[in-house]
């Protein structure tokens, strides 16, 4: 490839605060594709990189997390499918269409989802109250709304993807999740879903850079793995007080580049 050697540490070193920021909390995306645009990448093709290299972060992420794992298996068998499913026909929205018009309302879907978040722990208690919280009461209607609200972000995840960890983390919080360690676990699970199925599309229909995704996703893996480690030793207030503000950033940031 023609990339100039100093372009490979800006690419690695974006793509490891990108894995660390969506192991903690989601939203590396805007540390990493802006720096793609940055350096002088086409716009969809440096989606489409982004895309690909970030995946294993996700599982760097989510292996950091398995531990919290444990006793999930109803909550990953329910929302795998749909994660895959979404994140295959975004994958197909972005090579057929520009990504312009979903663009402008990322910025309101960030911003709504991390307000939910910042007010899920009363919402839960009101629910616990009501008896009819979600984590003791799985009724039908629950799980079909998880799912569904799971397709509709994982559809985003694949055709661009920034926020979808703040998005999956408002959701499971609401439905009834409180270990905001579990939750991390959950949502980098989901993540990987949406984002290899997306990446194979990419992959069978060209359009990736693979200097940059090669580079990128050692970076990410890296940060992957010591966000989680960083997340367990700033305690569990501090990381829900950093997805909080990630949030309101990553919303402020898209609304002032429009």
């Amino acid at each position: 490839m023609d990339s100039a050697l100093w372009q490979i540490p800006v690419v690695f070193l974006a793509a490891f605060v990108a894995g660390m920021i969506n192991s903690v909390a989601g939203g590396g995306t805007l540390v990493s594709f802006p720096t793609l645009i940055w350096i002088g990448r086409d716009p969809i093709v440096a989606n489409v990189t982004n895309t690909v290299a970030l995946w294993p972060g996700s599982l760097g992420g989510m292996l950091g997390f398995r531990r919290e794992l444990q006793g999930t298996g109803r909550w990953m068998g329910l929302l795998a499918l749909p994660s895959l499913l979404g994140g295959l026909v975004g994958a197909v929205l972005l090579l057929a269409t520009p990504s312009r018009t979903f663009a402008t309302i990322v910025p309101y879907l960030i911003l709504f989802a991390t307000i939910l978040f910042a007010v899920q722990e009363p919402i839960t208690r009101a629910l616990r109250a009501a008896g009819i919280h979600a984590a003791t009461h799985p009724h039908r209607t629950w799980w079909l709304g998880a799912a569904a609200f799971q397709f509709l972000v994982a559809v985003y995840g694949g055709y661009f993807g920034a926020g979808i960890g703040i998005l999956m983390l408002a959701a499971l919080g609401l439905l009834g999740l409180t270990d905001i360690y579990q939750m991390n676990g959950l949502k980098n699970f989901f993540a990987m879903c949406i984002n290899a199925v997306a990446a194979v599309y990419f992959v069978v229909w060209g359009a990736v850079n693979w200097h940059d995704a090669i580079v990128m996703a050692f970076g990410a893996i890296a940060g992957g793995l010591g966000g989680a480690r960083l997340a367990r030793r700033l305690g569990r207030q501090f990381v829900r007080r950093t997805v909080i503000a990630i949030g309101f950033f990553m919303a402020a940031s898209l609304l002032y580049k429009r």
